[in-house]
């Protein structure tokens, strides 16, 4: 059974000057906005702190969670409400006393303060200011290594710089991307989210990868086709490919977005638009690079 036909005709290489300056306009918002935030929002896992999960019993406003805390003393804890009505999260980032205290303090100042609501306390979470600072630098070094290794494979696979560069350009793309619209909806960066975007940079390169897999075959097929022709025909016999494995992941993320509960929520949205990046850029911005890399760089040097 086949959704698309693998002898379409799209003229998806026709549309690059067009979708160049939609990726460049997307990417100036992205980049715009984590400088307008500040930067992104890290969380625990990443600024060091506490997080606590309370749900109360019987209904409270934040506004009496915050006073409550800020008179138990703890007047740099940030409360905010999460999943159903009546639970909330509490932070207090980059502790400089000893966090395990801090908790049980916590812990037994809300079980005290609040008892006549019923306070249940759902999720605890320590992490020092130095073991955050620490998962930070891991994390841009794997995702650092991630594109090299990608860069390396990509340009050995199909003997040549552009394929390995149209490569990471899209990936560099979603990258940003997701990052601007975290920044944007103010998610908190997060280990699960670091996982979203190593996540996102295996499933773009794989589309890629079948793409260009089917450009090489072509080429020997097709030599009288210009190159951009041979991109075209290519992604047009392997869009039923794309739009299956695709849509097949996105169900499974839209239902974890809907019924997933909270606690994922994030984590399911970050994918969301990086899984609708991906496909973006497997067709509009690694072959146009592709395309520009040999026109005005390959070609040139032919004729040397």
């Amino acid at each position: 059974m086949e959704f698309i036909r693998p002898d379409t005709r799209y003229d998806f290489i026709g549309k690059k000057k067009f979708t160049i300056w939609i990726s460049a306009i997307a990417i100036l918002l992205s980049l715009g906005s984590i400088v307008a935030q500040g930067g992104l929002k890290y969380g625990v896992d990443f600024a060091g702190g506490l997080l606590v999960q309370v749900k109360f019993a019987k209904p409270i406003e934040i506004a009496g969670v915050r006073s409550g805390l800020e008179a138990m003393g703890f007047k740099d804890a940030n409360v905010q409400k999460f999943g159903e009505t009546d639970e909330f999260l509490v932070r207090v980032e980059k502790a400089s006393e000893d966090l395990e205290n801090v908790s049980k303090m916590i812990q037994s100042s809300l079980r005290e303060r609040f008892k006549d609501q019923g306070p249940e306390i759902r999720r605890v979470e320590l992490v020092g200011p130095k073991v955050g600072k620490d998962l930070k630098t891991k994390a841009l070094w794997a995702t650092a290594l991630s594109f090299l290794a990608i860069l390396i494979y990509v340009a050995i696979r199909f003997h040549t710089f552009a394929y390995g560069l149209g490569g990471i350009v899209a990936l560099l793309h979603d990258i940003i991307i997701t990052f601007g619209a975290i920044s944007l909806l103010r998610l908190e960066f997060s280990l699960s989210i670091l996982a979203v975007i190593l996540t996102i940079i295996g499933f773009s390169i794989n589309d890629t990868i079948v793409i260009f897999d089917r450009v090489r075959e072509n080429i020997k097929k097709l030599r009288k086709e210009n190159l951009s022709t041979i991109f075209n025909i290519s992604i047009n016999e392997t869009l039923g490919r794309t739009i299956l494995t695709s849509g097949t992941v996105m169900m499974v993320v839209l239902i974890l977005f809907f019924f997933g509960g909270p606690v994922i929520h994030d984590f399911a949205l970050a994918m969301i638009i990086g899984l609708i990046s991906g496909v973006y850029s497997t067709v509009y911005v690694a072959s146009p690079v592709v395309l520009m890399w040999e026109k005005y760089v390959t070609n040139r040097r032919r004729r040397r």
